[in-house]
This record gives C-alpha cells, structure tokens and sequence, in this order.
C-alpha cells in the first residue's frame, strides 16, 4: 500500500454552529449541503471542502459534556496545516483575518521551508496556516528539519 495523500480530517466540536461559522466565516471554507443541514443525523455536523475533494474538514458535534482537549504534551492530534497561499503577503493577510475576527494566535515560526501562523479554533483545536517558501528546496530532507526560527511578519 502507498498513501496518495491526506484525505479528510474529522473533529469533535462542542458546538457545531459555532464551529461551522469559524471555519467557514474566518478561514473561508466552502460548507457543504448536508440532509437536514447535518442537523437530521444521529450527531449534528457539518462538512467542509477548499474545492480539492468532496469534503476535507468533518466536524461531529459531541455537546458540552466533552472531555476538554488536554494541555501540553500528550499523545494524539498536535495540529494540522492549511496552506493559505504562495507568498508572506498572503499569510499576512491571513493573520489581519484572524486578529479581525478575535481568534487566538498561538504564534509564528519560520520553518525554512515554510512560513507558518498557528491558531486555535473554538474548541482549541492548533492549526498551522502556512505558506511555502519558494525556491527552498525540500526533497532534501535537511531543510525540513531544519530549526525553527522566529517569524516576523
């Protein structure tokens, strides 16, 4: 077997509504129809897609009696990433987006191949909005691993 690529991603959201303006509102996902708006199935839910695939965010509401995310080092999801376009200008944008929109900025890091902005959704989800530095070349592997630096923009 070979993977091909990265598919979907399915989270748990205390608050579908919420969660669904967040991702659509703020970072511009496109939401998918769903029967009964997600509302009718056993779970509330809501789909999500760039226009990539069929659907590449799923958020399952599992109420406010949820477990909260642990803090700190642990085992599981630690974030995942969006690239939001080609260009600092682009991730600059994003960033004015999120600070309009009152969403926690976790921090900023240059990866040397990439630049990144984390953030945490609604339910403190982190999610790393990057961008690829062009010309870097990557297929390396040291530049991947390369360290972490601080990212002004």
């Amino acid at each position: 077997m070979e993977v091909k690529e990265l598919g979907h991603i399915v989270l748990y959201v205390r608050d579908i509504e919420r969660s669904a303006a967040f991702y659509r509102d703020v970072l511009g996902w496109h939401q998918i129809t769903m029967p009964g708006d997600g509302v009718g199935t056993r779970f509330p839910a809501a789909a999500f897609t760039s226009g990539r695939t069929h659907h590449e965010l799923l958020l399952i509401e599992v109420g406010d009696e949820a477990q909260p995310l642990p803090r700190g080092r642990h085992l599981g999801l630690y974030h995942f990433g969006l690239k939001v376009g080609d260009s600092d200008d682009e991730l600059r944008a994003a960033l004015r987006r999120c600070q309009e929109a009152g969403v926690h900025v976790v921090g900023m890091s240059d990866h040397t191949v990439s630049h990144s902005l984390y953030i945490e959704d609604p339910d403190g989800n982190e999610i790393e909005l990057y961008i690829d530095v062009a010309g870097v070349d990557w297929k390396d592997g040291a530049s991947v691993l390369a360290p972490v630096k601080p990212l002004a923009l």
